[in-house]
């Protein structure tokens, strides 16, 4: 996520970071640099000619050019004046006093709007604990109402749904009454996209809105169009007062234009970002956190929040007491992957870790295809061999190796790898550390 620009961003900044001392000619020359950056992360040129003003301004005062430390303090105004280009703080929905809360999704065909609905779904029943229903008024689109009801039941919300063969408006209105009726919090409207934006489109979403009265009015678009988008979410702030917009295909997104633009130019703040396929893959976008993610200092606070989420504090101490008696089998390791890779991809779990952005992240490339191969070969393997992996003879390993689609070299390697894992493991419960040698693989 935004690897060029984060790249980029550091460069510039790294020769700032490391001096003593700074003069105006330091700071003008990093300014240029960061210029560079953001116009080839493909970010809008006035708010790039904007920023870069507000940071040199700041950054040639007397408080940071005088200070311990100046190329830390221009660092710093970065960081600030990133966090405040892309919204300052995160936004909640605007949840209404009395249920249901209505949240109406507008966008482009392609854009991802639909999925998004089923990803908020998910997001609102898993994080709030609501009990959310979705509409289809998505009548013109081929398929439209069955992609929905398909994800959205994936998401565990009701769906309502008329087919296509009655007013967008009308289906609103009958959903509303339903969600209203049957006890709902949230109704999340899926309305209909077009290739552009129309008068046809911009009059349908007037009455859908006149309708229904939503508490929140969210623009869906897709970060992989850089300014396109930025400019479909303009036309739209001209004719629907939208309150927000859901940024789609994050994960997808090298330069990171977008992100950085459609608050400037349009006022209204990104609140969700998708930053994956699957439904999981959906949060509230902090400005904050993602400011520090293009500097290379991580975002610790979203990384442990997933974890919170995914992990089971009793499984968590259950793991640790099997740990401490030397209990770990194959059977537990894999429960222990499975449960991370539930928290999204590694590729972009490792991005929120400090210092490993921009070209630190690219060169660190992780196969997710090796711990598919990983499962296969133990869920091959029998219960009885997972929690006694010494069971695993020459014709058994022959046989796990078939069953996973792997090799015998494979399969060897990791139950290799797996009793150095336990090795390690009974060092540390018993308190003493691991050498240098042991950690990387020697004797």
């Amino acid at each position: 996520m935004f690897e060029t620009l984060s790249e980029r961003l550091q460069g510039a900044l790294s020769d700032v970071r490391s001096r003593g001392s700074l003069t105006e000619e330091d700071v003008t020359k990093a300014m240029r640099q960061v210029r560079l950056a953001l116009l080839e992360a493909d970010v809008n040129f006035q708010v790039v000619k904007q920023f870069t003003e507000r940071v040199k301004e700041r950054a040639l005062g007397a408080q940071v050019l005088e200070s311990l430390n100046p190329g830390q303090q221009v660092v710093k105004l970065v960081d600030q004046e990133l966090t405040e280009l892309m919204g300052g703080s995160s936004r909640e929905l605007a949840f209404a006093p009395e249920p249901p809360t209505v949240v109406l999704m507008a966008g482009l065909q392609g854009s991802g709007k639909t999925t998004a609905c089923a990803k908020l779904a998910r997001h609102l029943r898993e994080d709030r604990k609501l009990d959310v229903a979705l509409a289809a008024c998505d009548v013109y689109r081929p398929a439209a109402v069955e992609q929905l009801a398909t994800v959205g039941g994936q998401a565990g919300a009701t769906v309502y749904e008329q087919g296509t063969d009655r007013d967008p408006v009308e289906i609103a209105e009958w959903a509303l009454g339903r969600a209203a009726s049957d006890g709902r919090d949230v109704l999340i409207v899926d309305t209909s996209g077009r290739l552009h934006v129309d008068q046809e489109l911009m009059e349908e979403l007037a009455r859908i809105r006149e309708a229904t009265r939503p508490h929140d009015v969210l623009l869906v678009v897709d970060a992989m169009t850089g300014q396109d988008a930025v400019a479909v979410a303009e036309q739209f702030s001209e004719t629907v007062n939208f309150d927000g917009v859901v940024m789609t295909k994050l994960d997808g997104d090298a330069r990171g234009g977008a992100a950085l633009s459609v608050k400037a130019v349009t006022g209204k703040p990104i609140v969700y970002a998708s930053t994956g396929e699957g439904l999981e893959a959906f949060d509230r976008f902090h400005p904050d956190r993602m400011a520090q993610r293009i500097l290379g200092m991580g975002d610790v606070l979203s990384l442990v929040e997933k974890a919170e989420r995914q992990l089971d504090e009793a499984k968590a101490k259950e793991l640790e007491r099997k740990i401490r008696r030397e209990e770990f089998t194959l059977e537990d390791f894999l429960e222990q992957m499975q449960q991370v890779r539930k928290m999204g991809p590694l590729q972009s779990l490792l991005g929120m870790l400090p210092g490993l952005g921009g070209q630190q992240l690219s060169q660190l490339q992780v196969d997710e295809r090796q711990l598919d191969r990983i499962q296969a070969m133990i869920t091959s393997m029998t219960p009885a061999e997972r929690r006694n992996p010494d069971l695993l003879n020459g014709s058994r390993r022959r046989r796990v190796a078939r069953g996973s689609g792997t090799s015998v070299q494979a399969v060897n390697q990791l139950l290799k790898q797996f009793a150095q894992m336990r090795k390690l493991m009974r060092q540390v419960a018993s308190g003493r550390m691991p050498s240098l040698q042991e950690l990387v693989g020697g004797r």
